[in-house]
């Protein structure tokens, strides 16, 4: 990869920018999920600059626009595209597909934000994306409402598909671990649709952090930027998380000092990763996905489409924005998401969506027979 020479004004022990990268990522060593999402973000400019014979000190504003172009079509997809692997893997690629326009506004985000630190630690002149004349609305992520989420009617249809598939192992014999696979995909997609939470925050769950509390449940969360939440637990998520302990052999309820593993693998004992959490939910759409095309259809072929772009963060989108439909007031869905600024939650709420929508139902063509006659 291209190295840049530094001048006397670097503030920072690093020798390339590589390290200068890795300096700045350790900022975020509090939050380990903001940190591997940094770093993903910084990796593909990297590789990207390294095909272009650049480095970080040469990104003039052009190349940003080009590598912007790049987010939306990365070719050759053989080079850049592939499914998940192990970053060591030889199969291992930067993309999972081509990113949507919110994706490549929040890539440039993050890397706005590092050319500013990697400039005020003098390893760049200066920060590219301050030559943006339209940098403000290019890069301000507080966009309108949320659009990545499942309708009710598709999450309805969606979660009586996964009880019909939990059911229908026992009706067919299954083995052990197809009942094991079943009810724990069930629990997964209960968790994710009832507390809304980051996939890291799933795969770190632990048992004790379910605990009841003068007779009601509340789940114990660190998430984003390393803050720690207590949430209302409802009541189906309780009985899910009942159901799923009993499957195991285990006691009802989880002590307070219970510190395995909520999410297991298949031996029961070990948690997921990441990774396998975000497969075994693009799994399950894929499926689901198809068993609706076969069923209804071209007339079920939309919905299909929704539940084979959806990914996991889909399921707090949707979590949030059927709470707010459901009437759950803004405070309460902003403690739930553990938002730090009520606009982020305020995204969620559609009902001037659907107010609006009634009214313009109204213009009509042609006349109605309530309406007078002409004169």
């Amino acid at each position: 990869m291209p190295e840049t020479t530094r001048g006397q004004g670097s503030r920072i022990a690093a020798g390339s920018d590589v390290e200068a990268v890795g300096q700045w990522l350790t900022e975020y060593r509090a939050s380990l999920q903001t940190q591997r999402a940094y770093r993903r973000e910084a990796e593909r400019l990297l590789l990207w600059l390294a095909e272009q014979g650049l480095g970080l000190a040469g990104v003039r504003r052009d190349h940003l626009v080009a590598f912007e172009a790049f987010l939306a079509d990365p070719r050759p997809r053989e080079r850049w595209i592939g499914p998940p692997r192990p970053r060591h893997a030889e199969e291992w690629r930067p993309f999972r597909g081509p990113l949507a326009p919110a994706s490549r506004r929040q890539s440039l985000v993050i890397l706005q934000g590092m050319f500013a630190w990697l400039a005020e630690a003098g390893w760049v002149a200066h920060n590219p994306f301050r030559l943006m004349r339209d940098k403000r609305r290019r890069l301000d992520n507080r966009q309108g409402g949320i659009e990545r989420y499942l309708e009710r009617p598709l999450w309805a249809w969606f979660w009586a598909w996964l009880n019909r598939e939990l059911n229908r192992p026992a009706e067919e014999g299954a083995s052990p671990r197809q009942r094991f696979e079943h009810r724990r995909r069930r629990l997964v997609f209960g968790f994710a649709y009832l507390l809304a939470p980051r996939i890291g925050e799933m795969s770190a769950a632990y048992m004790g952090d379910f605990q009841r509390r003068e007779g009601r449940w509340w789940w114990r969360v660190t998430g984003k930027g390393n803050k720690t939440a207590v949430i209302p637990v409802p009541p189906d998520m309780a009985a899910l998380l009942t159901e799923w302990r009993v499957g195991l052999g285990l006691a009802p309820e989880p002590l307070p000092d219970d510190a395995t593993p909520l999410l297991r693998a298949l031996d029961g004992r070990r948690g997921l990763g990441d990774n396998r959490l975000y497969r075994l939910i693009r799994d399950a759409f894929r499926e689901a996905a198809d068993t609706l095309e076969a069923e209804q259809g071209e007339g079920g072929r939309p919905w299909a489409m929704r539940l084979r772009a959806a990914t996991p963060h889909w399921l707090r989108h949707t979590a949030l924005t059927h709470q707010a439909q459901a009437g759950v007031e803004l405070r309460y869905l902003a403690a739930t998401a553990r938002h730090s600024r009520l606009d982020t939650t305020a995204r969620y709420l559609h009902a001037e969506d659907e107010a609006w929508h009634h009214q313009q139902s109204l213009h009509r063509l042609g006349a109605d027979a309530d309406r007078d006659e002409p004169v």
